[in-house]
């Protein structure tokens, strides 16, 4: 078997960036997503990243199975992201029951669609979950983005992104959209909000 894939040391530039702005090119790369609307505090939320990580973990542990995919290799589970947008745009962004999302796990190189869908099924028998039947396996590109690392509070996100606005304006880049990205380096279940940090992104051109 290869050498264990981390995404701390092998994709450092998309996940560890530096807490100041830089530009990126993000390319396609696959996923397992699910999206929906509301205040990411609630049960649906809840449901819905428990629908990842089922997934992600049957694809994870599949090499234990009486077929394990061709071209398996051995990996850290991707943390878990988000792409953030305004269900409707004339109210502030700080109601959080008009926020609409697309939360998402990355996946290893060798899954198909053939073997999401039999994951599907496995998740399904281990741990029912409404939301597993929502959840899609896709392929998705950022392209050129702006991005940096956000330490602290996720209540504290709009200081960073005036900061990656100013940086853009600065070297002649333009955001392209309203919508972002984030991802969840910590577990805010168990990390103090001072010391989370999350990867904050949104595309741009020139």
């Amino acid at each position: 078997m290869s050498p264990k894939v981390d995404y701390k040391k092998d994709f450092k530039p998309l996940y560890l960036p530096k807490p100041i702005p830089e530009i990126v090119d993000v390319p396609k790369l696959p996923f397992i997503t699910v999206s929906g609307s509301g205040d990411p505090n609630g049960d649906d939320f809840a449901n819905a990243v428990e629908a990842l990580y089922s997934m992600s973990y049957a694809v994870r542990m599949s090499y234990k199975s009486d077929d394990v995919p061709a071209d398996y290799y051995e990996y850290t589970v991707f943390p878990l992201e988000g792409v953030w947008d305004l269900v409707d745009r004339s109210k502030p962004a700080t109601d959080k029951s008009n926020l609409k999302y697309t939360i998402m796990i990355r996946q290893p190189d060798f899954l198909t669609e053939a073997l999401f869908e039999r994951y599907r099924v496995q998740a399904k028998k281990k741990k029912p979950n409404p939301l597993l039947e929502h959840v899609r396996f896709e392929f998705v590109e950022d392209g050129l983005s702006c991005q940096m690392m956000h330490l602290g509070s996720f209540d504290d996100e709009p200081a960073s992104f005036a900061r990656m606005e100013a940086f853009c304006t600065d070297k002649g880049y333009i955001r392209s959209s309203k919508i972002h990205r984030e991802i969840y380096l910590s577990d805010p279940r168990r990390t103090e909000p001072s010391k989370l940090k999350t990867v904050l992104r949104f595309p741009v051109h020139q």
